[in-house]
């Protein structure tokens, strides 16, 4: 295979791999979910692939309602924080230097305080759950983005094809839709995919850490908060798949980010 079907394969497999979750967790529903105290703390089995916790709860179907629940809450933020960025970031490098002014010294702002106490301190103010996560993670993921869309739009601005544009009279506006976007488009996507492993790790931080999402909730960072406490027991399982899953899942985003990435870059799309 040469390095474009190669690239096909794993963006195909890493889209499978992100399925999953939630494709099984209307499947694992009702009955797994249900308390079972004969059957509680049971270890790995064919029955049971992740083990049962100290309810009797299937691990399994636990572990992919909570990595569905972390996707949607992860795909939601990183878009809105995608959105952000990219209009920051346009913002920055069209409407003059006083925009770009206070448009980087918020850039700067948000990059100099730690991004852990940033993320609970909005969590916190804004009521936590899941509107408080999706929150917290879109107004703190963006200036990483929004820098190099800034960056990307200065240097498409020296272009010559855009100043043949603007000498003949067209507007801002006309060149930044006609031009900048097309142009920009790869860069956004990739951009906004490499964001989704950040917010749904720092999802499951801040619900790991009482801020996040509902404890009733199967969410990751749930259910690895509640196995600490039964780690020194033995029941390695409880912690053990749940973070193998969330690992694999967040590894996927890298692998799909990357492949799109080459995909779409012009440099490298028809190796």
């Amino acid at each position: 295979m040469n390095l474009r079907t190669r690239t096909l394969v794993y963006a195909a497999v890493a889209f499978v791999l992100l399925l999953l979750p939630a494709a099984l967790s209307p499947v694992l529903g009702g009955d797994r979910l249900a308390t079972h105290l004969a059957e509680r703390n049971e270890p790995p089995s064919w029955s049971h692939p992740f083990g049962t916790d100290w309810l009797g709860r299937d691990m399994f179907a636990r572990s992919m309602k909570g990595l569905a629940l972390s996707l949607g809450v992860g795909l939601t933020a990183a878009l809105a924080s995608g959105f952000i960025a990219g209009a920051l970031g346009l913002m920055a490098a069209t409407l003059g230097k006083t925009a770009d002014r206070v448009i980087t010294w918020l850039i700067d702002l948000f990059l100099s305080v730690p991004h852990l106490v940033l993320l609970l301190l909005i969590a916190f103010v804004t009521g936590g759950g899941a509107k408080g996560v999706i929150i917290a993670v879109a107004v703190t993921h963006w200036p990483s983005l929004a820098r190099l869309i800034r960056a990307e739009t200065l240097q498409l601005k020296s272009s010559e094809f855009i100043l043949v544009s603007r000498h003949i009279g067209r507007s801002n506006w006309w060149i930044a839709r006609r031009h900048l976007l097309p142009l920009l488009w790869p860069q956004f996507i990739v951009g906004t995919l490499l964001l989704f492993p950040h917010a749904i790790l720092h999802e499951a931080a801040i619900t790991f850490l009482g801020m996040g999402l509902s404890p009733h909730q199967p969410a990751i960072g749930i259910i690895l908060s509640e196995s600490m406490r039964y780690l020194s027991t033995g029941m390695w399982w409880l912690a053990f798949f749940p973070g193998l899953c969330l690992v694999v899942l967040v590894r996927s985003f890298d692998v799909l980010a990357g492949s799109v990435h080459a995909l779409v870059d012009p440099s490298r799309s028809q190796e």
